[in-house]
């Protein structure tokens, strides 16, 4: 049962984290977020409430509410990488319609780690997390 908590805490850790920085990145340095940036913080900022919660009241199906947000917020970050890495032609899909283009290029770390690049690993890992203690929940479950 204890395997089951350190997914669930690095799961809202992890949605901590990618929240606190992509408030860093837009009100601290003053980057302007895209488009795709938004529909990602929209996917992204509850899930910390849903997993704090989940974990605080002991709620066994609360990967029920997470996963469907972080799924749709991955989906949505591999849509933008794929955009960003120009692998899909901007002109193809469209261009972001409201603010700085979805390729805007603020920040490089490493010559290849992208502020899209992180939003996606964030979202892979609370994906990864809760896959993984819904799993271990279920065998436990099982083995009962």
């Amino acid at each position: 049962m204890k395997n089951i908590k350190i997914y669930q805490y690095i799961a809202a850790f992890q949605a901590l984290i990618a929240m606190l920085g992509s408030l860093y990145f837009s009100e601290i340095l003053h980057f302007i977020p895209c488009s795709l940036c938004w529909y990602q913080r929209i996917c992204m900022y509850p899930l910390v409430a849903l997993i704090s919660v989940g974990i605080i009241f002991k709620d066994k199906n609360f990967y029920k509410y997470v996963l469907p947000l972080s799924i749709i917020g991955w989906g949505i970050s591999l849509y933008h990488n794929l955009l960003y890495f120009n692998i899909l032609p901007e002109t193809v899909t469209g261009k972001c319609l409201i603010g700085v283009s979805c390729t805007f290029r603020y920040v490089t770390f490493f010559g290849f780690v992208t502020i899209p690049l992180l939003s996606f690993l964030a979202f892979t890992v609370i994906n990864i997390c809760m896959g993984i203690s819904v799993k271990l929940q279920k065998s436990s479950v099982e083995q009962i």
